[in-house]
């Protein structure tokens, strides 16, 4: 959004000497860049510190880095003797927007003359609010120490992931953040505290050692952690496969030599309910495709056998595919409507009773094909007998820990899967202890060569801030530890094989545990996709390339509503209501890092399992009901924000995150129960909504999308402590001020850039403003208004005040918005036409000539863009329209021949039209949107989004001129 009133101005006081600077978060920020690079963040993943180990709905970096910098570097009009025009503020403001334009992508998170460049803006505005000057811009060490020393520290009291804490630290600031999760709290560690520890010092593993005699070691950042990472990783792995490796058999070929195996595809059996099959057990199959690929197809054919167990066999085929036939083997023997089939006899098994066979413990499971190397790329082979014996080894002692039952969530448990060791064969627990167990072997082999190397430093633990022999062993074990753990992802029956790729889909590639019927099992000594080698090496390339920007960076255990801290910049991710059960996925890896990691973190792992009683999630299973989820959330959120609010700097706002999930923005909207509890939290916290910042993560197309339930869009709400003394209103006075207030507000938010389909939640920022500077808002009945209702009275009279918008565009503009609703561009008859045009009081011929629509003889139609005369221009056009200028611009950014400059060029000419053609595109998204054109919506939006460049392409045409004839050539 794009603001001009100070703070002092919102609640109601004078602006003095000693009130906060007004931030730039608070005004303007290039809300279009950092979405797109947040959008495109989510395709990284070689090197993305999110490859680790898994947490749930991480935030992108790039929104987390630009939402600090933005949190931290004041506005330009907090400076009026160093800015004293709006002219000149609004040519700084838009150089931070290209300074954020610049650090947003993915590939500036490394680099230091862009990173610098960040830097010393934040360096700059905290020097300038002590009196002083910042460093000198080229000076990045002499930045960097000023920051350390002078500027406020970060905390986000919901670390999880440790995305803001990460890019916290990237941009040279103290970084802190605590978790009650104990899964989150290590993966935090792991990325923000242990590698400046280390950074700079060599690897003490042998080998490096020899290298090192040679000559100095020359690693940058955490590169030497990395590397040993990477050996002690390979140790690992050679140990483990002495110990197991004969349980991964490889796979006879057909020409007699044999090949390793990359993948095992099992089936689920279950007990046939026809008598005619005679108590056979019959595959659950969800697709007995194996390779889509063009020329390399391959599936599996249930063949009926006598001679074989239970009367049948899977045998794999490679070849050439019919559409016919591969459409009918994509179907399986189980659908999601309706259950399963047997093979045998054709009885339809319902998903009644496939539970009631899970539950009563009569599942089995069947190797259905064999995935292996050859020399010209993947084989796929028939099962055999050894295969599949080989892999029914005992079942080794593990923590079962129980899974809780979320309907939707976690329906392994409706079919007898009811602990986290029951989400594994016996071969695959086997592998993850082994791995697990072999983390506290490695530790004392690091060790050993860490005080052969001289390593020096105080021999105290890890956890203690030490950086000697002991805790640098305890650094290397940690990361071998989670790369364990993430392991347990790909050897699950919860992954997958992707007959499109040709390789495994791990778990988790949502947020549940759903009930998979045919599983890929991997071999981890493969050197294949998922094997315990390329699991390293991801690892290994997120600690050399992202970590240890700079020191100064602490994560701890804490619950949010007791986590107080003194004079910090609070920037948080707090969970989403209920949109993910934490706690309950969580427990999937604690049970592999407590038994890797207990004797190096012993507070983190002293539980059985995760804390989830304290958890601020909206879980209905855990607390009674939907109702008593919700009071539990509130009362936890508005603690956990208060307490937030109470440690925060007043030279700050808070920025703080929520999640949407796709459902609520495309049926619920702002009313949401999520949205409007999160919010009540809020306002209970005596927190001021000074701004809302709708940050994707998602395409546009994604957006409009409604049939998805995934994390689209997060809302960065700004917030500022309210004032002691504000004041009691009513509902009249709410909505009187709502109508005066967000017109200039709406207006400010179109000149910022934001698009239309972000409008709604941008829009919630000053009406909550609004409401949330009272102490107070009475109903009629003098009870307090909640927030669900100023929510919708907002949406209210945002939707009012944009109809009203239309009674001032130009008359034949008036009748194309009134068609455009009613028809879109469909032809209808000529009297339509008159009977609209006689209501605006204007000619037909009007409307025909100026081009705004088309006379089809008898019939007519808004002319289409494609239709529209490529010559244009507003300087030209006699009949000028509002509707003219937004379809040729529209036509011309999208052209061939066109694009930004061209389509600024037309901007440039439409003068004192050019705000109400930026007006009308927010309208004409608004009611594509309604009517469900989703393609002539995203026209709209992406129009609307580029409008502020596309004026400021105008006014660089302007400028330099009209273009020079092109000479003629001399032939």
């Amino acid at each position: 959004m794009h603001r001009r009133k100070n703070c002092a101005e919102i609640i109601g006081l004078k602006m003095t000497v000693s009130s906060p600077r007004k931030k730039l978060i608070e005004v303007s920020i290039p809300l279009e860049a950092i979405n797109a690079a947040s959008t495109r963040e989510k395709s990284i993943r070689h090197g993305h510190p999110s490859t680790l180990h898994l947490w749930w709905a991480r935030r992108p970096l790039a929104a987390c880095r630009a939402v600090l910098f933005s949190q931290l570097v004041d506005d330009p009009s907090s400076w009026p003797d160093r800015f004293p025009t709006e002219e000149a503020q609004d040519a700084e403001r838009r150089r931070l927007h290209r300074v954020i334009e610049r650090m947003v992508p993915w590939e500036a998170s490394n680099d230091e003359h862009i990173l610098n460049e960040a830097r010393w803006e934040i360096a700059r505005s905290v020097a300038w609010g002590l009196g002083e000057e910042p460093p000198a811009k080229g000076d990045g060490k002499a930045i960097l120490a000023y920051l350390q020393e002078k500027a406020p520290p970060v905390y986000d009291p919901f670390s999880g992931g440790a995305s803001i804490p990460l890019e916290a630290q990237r941009l040279g600031l103290r970084a802190y953040g605590s978790d009650l999760n104990p899964v989150a709290v290590l993966i935090g560690k792991a990325l923000v505290e242990i590698p400046p520890k280390f950074a700079g010092r060599p690897p003490v593993n042998p080998n490096a050692r020899k290298e090192l005699e040679r000559g100095r070691w020359n690693g940058r950042r955490a590169q030497g952690l990395a590397e040993d990472v990477r050996f002690y990783g390979q140790w690992m792995r050679d140990e483990a496969e002495k110990r197991i490796g004969h349980l991964y058999p490889r796979a006879k070929l057909s020409d007699g030599s044999e090949g390793t195996v990359i993948a095992w595809l099992w089936a689920r059996t279950v007990r046939s309910p026809d008598p005619a099959a005679n108590g056979a057990m019959v595959p659950l199959v969800s697709s007995l495709m194996l390779s889509t690929k063009e020329g390399r197809k391959a599936w599996v054919e249930p063949v009926i056998d006598a001679s074989a167990p239970d009367g049948w066999r899977f045998d794999v085929k490679m070849g050439a595919l019919s559409k016919d036939k591969e459409a009918k083997l994509k179907e399986g023997t189980v659908k999601r409507s309706g259950g399963g089939t047997c093979i045998l006899t054709g009885a339809p098994m319902p998903f009644s009773y496939l539970r009631a066979e899970a539950n009563a413990g009569r599942f089995s499971d069947r190797l259905m094909a064999v995935v292996a190397e050859g020399a010209k790329g993947r084989l796929y082979l028939s099962p055999s007998d050894p295969q599949e014996q080989t892999a029914r080894v005992e079942r080794p002692e593990v923590p079962e820990g129980e899974i809780s039952h979320w309907p939707g969530r976690t329906n392994v448990v409706e079919y007898g899967m009811k602990t986290f060791a029951s989400l594994f064969t016996p071969r695959q627990l086997v592998a993850l202890t082994t791995f697990s167990d072999l983390v506290g072997e490695v530790r004392q082999y690091v060790l050993a060569h860490a005080r052969a190397a001289g390593l020096s430093g105080d021999t105290t633990c890890l956890q203690e801030g030490a950086t000697g022999p002991e805790p640098y062993a305890d650094a290397v074990a940690t990361y071998l530890a989670l790369l364990s753990s993430k392991m347990s992802m790909f050897l699950t029956t919860q992954s997958r094989w992707r007959s499109g790729d040709g390789k495994t889909a791990p778990g988790f590639g949502r947020q549940a545990l759903p009930m998979v019927w045919d599983f890929a099992e991997i071999n981890p000594f493969a050197g294949a996709g998922g094997d315990w080698s390329e699991v390293v090496a991801g690892g290994v390339r997120v600690i050399a390339e992202q970590l240890a920007k700079q020191k100064g960076g602490k994560i701890d255990q804490r619950d949010a509503r007791n986590a107080l801290h003194q004079d910090v910049v609070i920037s948080t991710d707090p969970p989403y209501y209920d949109n993910i059960a934490y706690a309950d996925l969580s427990d999937y890896f604690y049970i592999w890092l407590k038994r890797s990691s207990r004797d190096i973190y012993h507070d983190l792992f002293r539980r059985l399992l995760v804390p989830k009683e304290e958890e601020l999630v909206a879980t209905p299973y855990r607390h009674g009901g939907i109702e008593k989820a919700e009071a539990f959330f509130m009362r936890g959120m508005a603690k956990a924000l208060s307490v937030a609010g109470a440690s925060a700097r007043t030279f700050e706002p808070l920025a703080i995150y929520y999640a949407f999930k796709q459902s609520e923005t495309s049926t619920e909207g702002i009313t949401s129960a999520g949205w409007s509890s999160f919010l009540q939290a809020v306002v209970d916290a005596e927190l001021v909504v000074d701004g809302t910042w709708p940050m994707r993560t998602e395409g546009a197309t994604r957006l409009i999308a409604s049939d998805s339930n995934a994390l689209a869009s997060s809302i960065v709400l700004v917030c500022r402590k309210r004032s002691v003394v504000a004041p009691v209103t009513t509902r009249a006075e709410f909505i009187r001020l709502l109508r005066r207030e967000l017109p200039e507000a709406i207006d400010d938010i179109r000149k910022a850039g934001v698009g239309p389909v972000d409008m709604q939640q941008s829009v919630i920022g000053p009406g909550m403003g609004v409401f949330s500077r009272h102490s107070k808002v009475l109903e009629d009945d003098d009870s307090a208004m909640t927030v669900k209702t100023a929510l919708a009275i907002i949406n209210r009279v945002w939707e009012e005040i944009d109809q009203e918008l239309d009674a001032a565009f130009d008359a034949e503009t008036q009748v194309a918005l009134a068609w455009f609703a009613t028809y879109g561009f469909d032809a209808r008859s000529s009297g339509e036409l008159i009977t609209l045009a006689n209501a605006k009081n204007v000619g037909t011929d009007s409307l025909f000539h100026s081009g705004v629509f088309e006379d089809l003889r008898g019939r007519t139609a808004l002319t289409p863009r494609e239709k529209l005369p490529k010559a244009w221009t507003p300087a030209t056009d006699k009949r000028l329209t509002v509707w003219e200028c937004v379809q040729h611009t529209a036509r011309v950014l999208n052209a061939e021949d066109g694009g930004a400059e061209a389509a600024g060029r037309l901007v440039a000419q439409m003068d004192g039209l050019a705000d109400q053609a930026r007006k009308l595109a927010y309208r004409l998204f608004e009611i594509s949107t309604q009517k469900g054109w989703s393609q002539e919506a995203l026209v709209y939006n992406e129009l609307a989004q580029e409008w502020p460049h596309l004026e400021e392409a105008g006014s660089r045409v302007a400028q330099a001129g009209p273009k020079p004839a092109q000479a003629a050539l001399d032939l």
